[in-house]
């Protein structure tokens, strides 16, 4: 007789599909292939959001990220090329759903400080979300002597770690004070 826990492992259980990643290499491709459709996705968001806000420093970050953006959709496409495989993306479910939260934040406050206050909030839950991925990717890489590949996702990294200090700097020294008046 199976017990209540064994009953509920199986039934918690994920089948995989199909086409699931056998090994890290597979699982690397399929994680770039993510963040490519991400990146263009949010290339595209990006600018809706420098229309979108008000202080002059947060559309000028953003202005800025939109251009490394940009240069990180080049980098990605190297790193296909480094790893043998040709650039495709394919729909990223994490980056689409926090694109769609961004435009309902806007649709749900007016211009002025409470929009930038929450564009970054958006922005920011982007940036963690991409931290994430590309240090894991990286770090896959690594696993894998996938060097060259390592370090362009390396460097795209470092960059969108830099944007999360930029937006918590005018955050916390001007626009969530704004805000809060």
């Amino acid at each position: 007789m199976e017990s209540k826990t064994t009953k509920t492992a199986k039934k918690d259980t994920v089948k995989a599909s199909s086409d699931a990643a056998e090994n890290l290499r597979e699982f690397l491709i399929d994680g770039i292939k993510d963040l490519y459709w991400a990146e263009t996705h949010l290339a595209k968001a990006l600018v809706k959001m420098e229309k979108n806000v008000t202080s002059p420093k947060l559309q000028e970050a953003i202005a800025t990220h939109k251009t490394e953006t940009d240069e990180q959709i080049t980098r990605l496409e190297k790193v296909f090329e480094v790893l043998g495989e040709k650039a495709k993306a394919v729909k990223c479910e994490a980056m689409d759903g926090l694109i769609k939260e961004g435009e309902e934040i806007m649709k749900e406050t007016e211009p002025g400080a409470v929009r930038d206050a929450a564009i970054i909030a958006a922005a920011q839950k982007v940036e963690h979300y991409e931290i994430a991925s590309y240090g894991t990717m990286a770090t896959y890489c690594k696993h894998l002597g996938e060097k060259e590949a390592m370090k362009l996702l390396q460097e795209t990294l470092a960059e969108e770690k830099n944007c999360d200090v930029l937006l918590t700097k005018l955050a916390v020294s001007e626009i969530n004070l704004e805000a809060a008046e």
